[in-house]
């Protein structure tokens, strides 16, 4: 790699413009992090309450579970795509009751 190549790759909008990307999707992965450990806390009282989990709260642990991955693929370079909201939210059908 010579030098004007990497004095390319540093002016490069590209890369600058995926660091901010990369940073708002850290901070939303932490924001989704606390809604999991609501949302986890909610399922144990609501399943020790009733004495079963709330499918509607398995839907949407299922689907936040599925856009953290999403969100840390996109951080690690393991994916060029942007998850939500330059995706669409996950789709969860497949959860069945226990």
């Amino acid at each position: 790699m010579n030098n004007d190549q990497i004095k390319s790759n540093l002016l490069s909008s590209k890369h600058w413009l995926r660091l901010i990307f990369m940073l708002v999707f850290a901070a939303v992965l932490q924001i989704a992090s606390i809604i999991m450990w609501v949302l986890v806390i909610a399922q144990f009282i609501f399943s020790l309450i009733t004495g079963e989990d709330n499918l509607q709260l398995r839907k949407f642990g299922h689907g936040l579970s599925i856009y953290i991955f999403d969100t840390l693929k996109f951080l690690t370079y393991a994916s060029e795509e942007k998850p939500f909201p330059f995706a669409d939210w996950p789709k969860v059908d497949d959860v069945k009751s226990s």
